[in-house]
């Protein structure tokens, strides 16, 4: 599994987006487009990331442009693997 694929897992899960998952692209953008994708949403996918994937997020690393797509987000949780 591609590290696109196990972070849109992760999301899909987190959100509980169901059969909407699978077409989640890197393109869709996350913040302000998927209504389930608020402030707490943001926290429970960053446990999630770090959990799952081995990984350790910095409050310092958390901008809006992280979350702006799915592909931002891949591209983030890439440099902390």
């Amino acid at each position: 599994m591609t590290t696109f694929e196990q972070v849109r897992q992760i999301v899909g899960d987190v959100l509980q987006l169901g059969d909407r998952t699978p077409g989640l692209t890197p393109e869709t953008p996350l913040l302000g487009n998927i209504p389930e994708f608020d402030s707490m949403a943001v926290v429970s996918v960053i446990t999630a990331l770090e959990d799952q994937l081995g990984i350790f997020v910095e409050d310092d690393d958390i901008t809006g442009d992280t979350f702006e797509t799915l592909g931002s987000l891949t591209d983030f949780v890439q440099t902390k693997m």
